[in-house]
C-alpha cells in the first residue's frame, strides 16, 4: 500500500507514472479510517480538501510542473498554521479556531506540492512529553497502544509510525520531536535555531522553539528540511546562512568524522536495554570508519532545572494573548472584563500550561528575576559553551535520546517532577541552540523501539544527517514495523 512507502519512495513511483497523488491520499485515508480510533493520531482530518489538493497536484504533474514534494501527504501538529485548517494546539481555550495564513515553514512545503492531509494530536500548547496533556483525549504508541507515544509531538510520530502519513511535521522546545520519534520508532529532526522560520508557529517558548521533522528515514528528514530552512523576513531570529543541499551529505561511511561521548549522559539511572542499544549503536559507528572520543558536558546536571525556569517563563509571557477577548474560548456569565479574563483562562487551559504559567510568571516576578530568570540564563550560556568546546574535539556527539523506552500510559502522570526529569538528554540541544537528530537504533525487550540521538554544532545539520544515515544503512532498524504499521501494510513491506 501506498501509505507505507517513504517521501522518497511515493516521488519515484509519482514522477514514473505508477500512482498519482490522489491514490496516495486515499491510500492514507484508509490507513487512518482503519486504525486511528484506536491510536487517536489525528484531531482534525478534511478527506474531501486533502482529495482536492491530490487532484490538484496530478494536474500540476501533468502539465510538467516539477515541485520536490508534489502530490506527497503530510501531516501536520496542531500547532502549526495551515490556512483554512483548524489550529487548536491541543487546548479548549484555541476550540473553534480557523487559522487564516499559512505558517512560513508550511508556505514553502505548499510551494514545492505537498498536499496536508491532517492535524495531528499534541500535548496542550507543546506542554509535556507524553501527549496526555491534550484536551481532546490521548494518543497511544502504534507499538503498544498501552504505551505513551512521547510528546509534545506524540501525534506526529504516532501517525507516521502507523503509516497513516507518509510524514508528519513536529515542533521542538526540549526535545518534542526527538523523543517521541525515539518512542515510535522514527527519526525525528530538531534543527538549530533559526534554521527554520517559526512565523506560524504558535510560540511555546520563543527561545528554544523550532519546527522539525518527523519521518520514516534520515533521506526523507534531510528533503523536509532543505525545503523549509532558510531566512524569512517574517522572524528576525532565522539564520541568513546559505541552506546546504542535505542530500548531497548523505554517505554510507564516517570516515573522517570523530564521535564525542559525553561522560556525563552515560551514568546511573539510564535504563539498561536502552544502554545496550546504543552501545551497540556506537560500535556500528566506530566499524563505518568513526573515530571515538569522550567529551564533557560538566553543566548537563543543571540542564533540566535552567530549562524549566527558562521555558515556563517565556510560556507565561506568550500565552498572556489567550484572555477569551479577542478569539479563542469565551468563558460565559463573566461579569465585567477582569472576570471574563480569568473565567476563560480558568476554564480554557489545562492542568499543565496552568502549572507552568504560574511557574513562569513566579520566576518573572518582582523580587525572583534575578535569583531565577537571569541566573538561569547565565547557566544557559555556560551549556552553550560546555557545547562549543566539546565540538572543538568531535564532529558529533552521540548519546541516548531518553533514559527508558515508551513507558505505560499514566505511569508518570502523578509526579510532574518526574516526567519533567525525562528530558535531560534533549533539553541541552534547545539551550544550546545546536541541532539534533533521532535515529531508531535498537528494540527493547518490550518491543518498544530505543532512538540514538545525533547531536551537531550549531548549522551541524549536514554533519548530523550524514551520521544517521549512515548508521541507519548499516542497520535493518528502519525496517523495524509496529503492530498497527503492519496492520494497515498487510503482508506488504517497506522497501
Amino acid at each position: 500500500m501506498l501509505n507505507t512507502f517513504t517521501i522518497h519512495e511515493v516521488l519515484d513511483r509519482l514522477n514514473r507514472g505508477e500512482c498519482r497523488s490522489e491514490d496516495v491520499v486515499r491510500s492514507v485515508l484508509d490507513a487512518i479510517q482503519r486504525t486511528d480510533g484506536r491510536i487517536h493520531g489525528y484531531l482534525a482530518i478534511n478527506e474531501a480538501d486533502a482529495l482536492e489538493q491530490a487532484r490538484a497536484a496530478d494536474t500540476a504533474r501533468s502539465n510538467g510542473a516539477k515541485g520536490r514534494l508534489l502530490g506527497v501527504p503530510i501531516a501536520v501538529k496542531d500547532v502549526l498554521n495551515v490556512k483554512g485548517q483548524p489550529c487548536t494546539c491541543g487546548s479548549k481555550i484555541l476550540k473553534g479556531y480557523i487559522s487564516p495564513y499559512d505558517a512560513t515553514a508550511i508556505a514553502r512545503l505548499r510551494d514545492e506540492g505537498a498536499v496536508f492531509v491532517g492535524r495531528t494530536n499534541m500535548d496542550e500548547f507543546a506542554m509535556g512529553s507524553t501527549t496526555e496533556n491534550s484536551a481532546y483525549g490521548i494518543t497511544r504508541n502504534p507499538w503498544n497502544l498501552d504505551c505513551v507515544p512521547g510528546g509534545s509531538s506524540g501525534g506526529s510520530a504516532a501517525v507516521v509510525a502507523a503509516d497513516e502519513c507518509v510524514a508528519a511535521l513536529g515542533s521542538d522546545t526540549g526535545g518534542s520531536v526527538r523523543q517521541p520519534a525515539s518512542f515510535c520508532g522514527c527519526v525525528g529532526l530538531k534543527p538549530t535555531y533559526g534554521r527554520i522560520s517559526r512565523y506560524g508557529l504558535t510560540a511555546y517558548a520563543s527561545s528554544l522553539d523550532q519546527i522539525g521533522p518527523i519521518t520514516k528515514d534520515v533521506r526523507d528528514a534531510a528533503l523536509l528540511l532543505q525545503i523549509m530552512a532558510g531566512v524569512d523576513a517574517a522572524d528576525s531570529t532565522t539564520l541568513p546562512s546559505t541552506v546546504p543541499d542535505y542530500q548531497s551529505a548523505l554517505t554510507k561511511d564516517l570516515k573522517g568524522v570523530t564521535v564525542g561521548l559525553p561522560k556525563e549522559y552515560f551514568v546511573g539511572g539510564l535504563d539498561p536495554e536502552v544502554e545496550r542499544c546504543v552501545q551497540e549503536a556506537i560500535e556500528v559507528c566506530r566499524q563505518l570508519g568513526a573515530k571515538v572520543v569522550e567529551v564533557s558536558l560538566p553543566n548537563t546536571r543543571v540542564a533540566v532545572d535552567t530549562y524549566y525556569i527558562i521555558a515556563p517563563a517565556e510560556a507565561s509571557a506568550n500565552l498572556s494573548r489567550f484572555d477569551g477577548v479577542r478569539y479563542g474560548y469565551r468563558a460565559a456569565g463573566a461579569a465585567d472584563p477582569l472576570d471574563l479574563y480569568k473565567k476563560s483562562r480558568a476554564e480554557g487551559f489545562g492542568p499543565e500550561v496552568k502549572r507552568r504559567i504560574i511557574l513562569g510568571t513566579y520566576v518573572l516576578s518582582s523580587g525572583y528575576y534575578d535569583a531565577f530568570y537571569l541566573r538561569a540564563q547565565k547557566v544557559r550560556t555556560l551549556i552553550r559553551r560546555d557545547f562549543e568546546a566539546a565540538f572543538k574535539q568531535c564532529t558529533v556527539i552521540l548519546s541516548p535520546v531518553a533514559s527508558t523506552p515508551a513507558y505505560r500510559i499514566g505511569q508518570n502522570s502523578a509526579d510532574p517532577l518526574q516526567m519533567y526529569l525525562g528530558d535531560i538528554f534533549t533539553v541541552p540541544v534547545n539551550l544550546a541552540g545546536i541541532c539534533g537528530l533521532s535515529v531508531p537504533c535498537g528494540m527493547a525487550s518490550g518491543k518498544l523501539p530505543v532512538g540514538l540521538q545525533v547531536m551537531g554544532p550549531a548549522l551541524g545539520e549536514e554533519a548530523i544527517l550524514r551520521t544517521g544515515y549512515a548508521f541507519e544503512q548499516a542497520t535493518q532498524w528502519r525496517s523495524y514495523r509496529s503492530g498497527i504499521a503492519k496492520e494497515n501494510a498487510g503482508s506488504q513491506v517497506r522497501l
